[in-house]
């Protein structure tokens, strides 16, 4: 994991079957809705592909407001569903015209 001086944007290295990808942080974490709201991008290593999306953390899970923590926790799990992530968010680019959330809640524990 690495975190740029005085930069919000904290990485972390993926493997995936299309080759090794980066998790970034790509703008600050906001709370909202009971929730904090982080802003998570997926970048292959060669930096041809860079698709972004949202995971919305309920409080009651994210005991930890330090971003790097929580993308630490989440990076396993977006590893192992790295395919249905991937495309999920491209979809909702695509069709929807608006970025992709993975909502961690109640009923949806995921890696928390």
């Amino acid at each position: 994991m690495q975190t740029s001086p005085g930069n919000y944007q904290v990485e972390i290295a993926l493997k995936s079957g299309r080759g090794p990808y980066r998790l970034l942080e790509a703008a600050p974490a906001a709370r909202g809705g009971g929730a904090i709201v982080l802003t998570l991008a997926l970048e292959s290593a060669n930096g041809i592909e860079r698709i972004a999306f949202k995971c919305a953390i309920a409080d009651n899970l994210a005991l930890d407001d330090d971003p790097e923590a929580v993308l630490a926790r989440l990076a396993p799990w977006i590893e192992r569903e790295f395919e249905m992530t991937r495309e999920a968010a491209l979809k909702s680019i695509r069709s929807e015209r608006r970025m992709h959330v993975i909502v961690f809640d109640r009923a949806n524990r995921g890696p928390f």
